[in-house]
């Protein structure tokens, strides 16, 4: 019996590249979303299926490790399947491959949240969709969820997060964060490939949002920190090849 995978391919649009033809990681995160959308659906338990439970799937962590530059014109397939959940988490990742290769992967972590009491939820909400759900133990990629963090960043950016930027739940999509971030670099900076970066989502960020992006360069890559007031709303590193 094969394993469950999700399997789609993707033709990359123009809008989806860099100023170096090579994909942005936002494309890519909203690649890996709409893949992610289209398993649970036929799992069911997508969108339609939790509304009528009161409940949504938010996200806490992405990590995405990209083995080469994905360019324009590749021809990308995504396959994507969940993890057994643990507890309140529930994990998902993504095989990207582009020509047959095998070119990043992705690992995502999430938490099952009711929108009465905004208590988290355990998989057992989600009833028969859980108990026959084919989950798939298996890792494309060694994830770390905790993301390195420096002492004392520098403010570089400051930005408010627009309506336009938002998903059905009036959040921050959770891939403008990765243009949000990277805005933070220049064009040489940019100009170098990606080994791999990791973003947590600590807290939500409606529309009218101001987020203060304070940065700081350590040894083994760039932390970056969004944060309102004094609150950190999320988490980010990365590292260069």
């Amino acid at each position: 019996m094969s394993l469950y995978g999700h399997k789609k391919k993707y033709e990359l649009r123009y809008s989806d590249c860099d100023f170096q033809d090579r994909l942005k990681p936002s494309a890519l995160l909203a690649l890996t979303q709409e893949s992610a959308g289209r398993s649970a659906d036929e799992l069911r338990f997508g969108y339609d299926d939790l509304k009528a439970k009161n409940v949504a799937f938010v996200i806490v962590n992405t990590y995405c490790k990209f083995y080469k530059d994905i360019a324009f014109g590749d021809a990308l397939e995504i396959e994507t399947w969940p993890l057994s959940p643990r507890r309140v988490f529930f994990e998902r990742d993504y095989c990207v491959r582009a020509n047959g290769e095998t070119v990043a992967a992705v690992a995502s972590r999430w938490c099952l949240v009711d929108f009465a009491s905004f208590s988290l939820r355990t998989p057992e909400v989600l009833g028969e969709a859980h108990e026959n759900c084919p989950y798939r133990d298996e890792k494309c990629v060694e994830a770390v969820w905790k993301v390195p963090k420096g002492k004392e960043g520098k403010r570089v950016c400051v930005r408010t997060v627009m309506l336009s930027e938002c998903d059905h739940y009036f959040h921050a999509n959770n891939t403008r964060y990765a243009d949000y971030f990277f805005d933070c670099f220049t064009q040489d900076e940019l100009s170098r490939s990606i080994d791999y970066f990791q973003i947590s989502y600590d807290k939500q960020a409606k529309a009218g949002t101001v987020l203060e992006f304070y940065r700081e360069d350590l040894q083994e890559g760039v932390a970056i920190e969004a944060r309102c007031g004094e609150e950190v709303m999320s988490r980010f590193f990365v590292a260069f090849k």
